[in-house]
């Protein structure tokens, strides 16, 4: 009989003793060979243990799921402790702040100079990417990085993108068309292959990061999803009271 693949959608509650996680060193390919029997096509990055006998954590994409090797089950959820935190949670930032490092901000479109890094994921239609932008053209200290993940829903997004990438001034170009200032207009698009090859390039770079919508920010190395604008503010809050060694190692 073929063994049975089994998929639970749970949150996992830890009521008695809090789980760290730790790498799964020797264990490692003994389960990614387990989970190539049921899954053979899904991308896992890390492989790690927990304190749970028998389960593992898998990173896969910017999402944390949960493997029993012995039963063949694959779980989806979250792990809290009696404290009412969740590890996963936590992780899924741990394994954001680590992508962020890796994203080479020379490709994006640079907007302000001041002393706050701010990494930005946006589709020039989206209306939360443009709720965002204008949250941030408010605040003059900043460094914004913003690289274009136009999605396939919004008709002109592409061509926008093509639009600031293939202009003099990028910046300006970028304010215009979140204002709205082309929407009422036919935009055709850039015919650069240098546009149309870094527009690739913008998409490959938010694959990477695990970007799957917009807009997604990396704010001094902290992951924020969508135009969560209260988020946004607690952070730049936290880098204004910090020390100067503090505000170095969130930009290094």
């Amino acid at each position: 009989m073929n063994k049975i693949f089994t998929t639970f959608a749970i949150s996992i509650f830890i009521a008695a003793m809090t789980v760290s996680l730790s790498f799964a060193t020797e264990d490692e390919p003994a389960v990614r060979q387990a989970l190539s029997k049921f899954q053979p096509n899904l991308n896992v990055g890390e492989v790690r243990k927990t304190d749970i006998p028998g389960l593992y954590e898998l990173e896969v994409g910017p999402n944390i799921i949960y493997f029993y090797p012995d039963k063949g089950l694959i779980l989806f959820g979250e792990i809290w402790t009696k404290d009412g935190k969740s590890l996963t949670a936590a992780r899924r930032e741990q394994l954001a702040a680590k992508r962020v490092k890796d994203i080479p901000l020379d490709k994006g479109v640079r907007i302000g100079s001041g002393p706050n890094t701010v990494v930005e994921f946006t589709d020039p239609d989206c209306p939360f990417c443009r709720k965002a932008s204008e949250y941030l053209k408010g605040r003059n200290d900043t460094t914004r990085y913003v690289f274009f993940f136009p999605l396939p829903v919004h008709k002109d997004a592409e061509n926008k993108a093509r639009l600031i990438l293939c202009s003099k001034d990028k910046e300006k170009t970028y304010k215009e068309v979140m204002s709205g200032t082309y929407d009422e207009r036919k935009v055709e698009p850039c015919p650069d292959e240098k546009v149309s090859a870094l527009l690739k390039e913008h998409r490959e770079i938010a694959a990477k990061a695990g970007v799957t919508g917009t807009p997604a920010f990396w704010i001094n190395g902290s992951f924020v999803m969508g135009a969560n604008l209260p988020a946004m503010e607690r952070i730049f809050k936290n880098q204004n009271n910090a020390t100067d060694k503090e505000k170095e190692l969130w930009n290094s």
